[in-house]
């Protein structure tokens, strides 16, 4: 009894071990752009331990990359599963969401990544963004609020802040915000300017 206990956990050590080795392999591949290889690598990983979480987010990546949306979000299932705070693997699902225009599911995944890493910026940016496409303008401001919060000089949030302020009427306050987007490097900010507030003013 305790012989075949010892070459059972020999086995799970060993599988493990050697899917550890394929996943740190597959990293390489997938550093150095060789996507191909490095999904092989990954499905290596997975077959030797099906509980390998980074590979199937890893294997996800190389999906997405390759625009197998479908594919890259079942390995994203699988990472959350296998891991509940994997706020990468939240993320990442959440940006095919967003691609795919389910925006309310793309919200729902933002805020799980929120939940788990509250300074999360790029999270917040992009819940903003798909609460833009829903017409959510206040939750998608109070996004770009509290990512100025972390990072008072974050020049995508003045930005992204400007044009939802100018598109739920508050003028004065988006110019601003746009205004502050220019002053700190993002100059297709003027263009906008030009376009919608200047002659906004000269309207009234």
């Amino acid at each position: 009894m305790r012989t075949t206990i010892f070459i059972t956990s020999l086995f799970f050590f060993l599988s493990s071990s050697y899917a550890q080795d394929y996943t740190q392999d597959g990293l390489e591949l997938f550093s150095n752009g060789n996507y191909k290889e490095a999904q092989m690598q990954f499905n290596k990983a997975i077959e030797s331990d099906n509980k390998d979480s980074q590979a199937y987010y890893m294997r996800g990546n190389v999906k997405e990359i390759f625009e197998d949306y479908l594919g890259a979000m079942q390995d994203y299932n699988v990472a959350v599963e296998l891991r509940k705070n994997f706020f990468e693997a939240y993320f990442e699902r959440g940006n095919i969401k967003f691609q795919l225009q389910d925006y309310y599911g793309a919200i729902a995944d933002y805020t799980k990544v929120i939940e788990i890493n509250p300074n999360h910026v790029t999270a917040y940016y992009k819940r903003g963004q798909a609460q833009q496409q829903i017409q959510a303008y206040e939750d998608a401001i109070s996004d770009c609020t509290k990512i100025l919060e972390i990072n008072q000089k974050n020049v995508d949030a003045y930005y992204l802040r400007g044009v939802l302020r100018l598109e739920h009427g508050q003028l004065k306050e988006g110019c601003l915000d746009l205004s502050k987007a220019g002053e700190l490097g993002d100059f297709k900010a003027y263009e906008v300017i030009r376009e919608r507030c200047n002659r906004r003013f000269e309207d009234e």
